[in-house]
């Protein structure tokens, strides 16, 4: 790691997000936006967690979720990419979200620079947003060194 100052406080710049599978690995091939209840302030880089929880077997099902994941495994309870958290909007409708990933009355996450991570680094993340510890980041920087606020 070039810049140990990254992991002096990296809760100033990167969050993690718990996301239930097979949403997480969709977003690293391609899903945009992810689907939220409340509004979130944070801007700025995001680790992308796969919850624990085992997927809805309908979901995988879905011709959208099954073409996003096909040949993709779906690693539950470990961090398997970051991406630029960029913008946070209520639904106003498909004129105003024309995603076929955005759910109607949600807010929306509009994820930019997905980056998938080699290797998943198990990590217990947690709901809402929350703070990564530096010994976290430093095994994600190992995989992506580039990664910078």
């Amino acid at each position: 790691m070039s810049d140990p100052s990254l992991l002096a406080d990296p809760g100033a710049w990167v969050r993690g997000i718990t996301i239930r599978q097979p949403w997480a690995t969709c977003i690293l091939a391609g899903k945009t936006p992810e689907n939220r209840p409340v509004h979130w302030p944070w801007r700025g880089w995001v680790l992308l967690h796969a919850g624990k929880a085992k997927p809805d077997p309908a979901l995988l099902r879905d011709p959208l979720v099954a073409t996003a994941i096909r040949g993709r495994e779906l690693h539950r309870g470990a961090v398997i990419g970051v991406a630029r958290l960029t913008d946070c909007h209520l639904d106003q409708g498909p004129e105003h979200c024309t995603s076929p990933w955005a759910q109607r009355d949600a807010h929306h996450l509009v994820l930019d620079d997905v980056r998938e991570l080699p290797l998943p680094v198990p990590a217990p993340g947690a709901l809402p947003a929350w703070r990564p510890a530096p010994e976290l980041v430093a095994q994600v920087l190992q995989q992506l060194p580039d990664l910078r606020p």
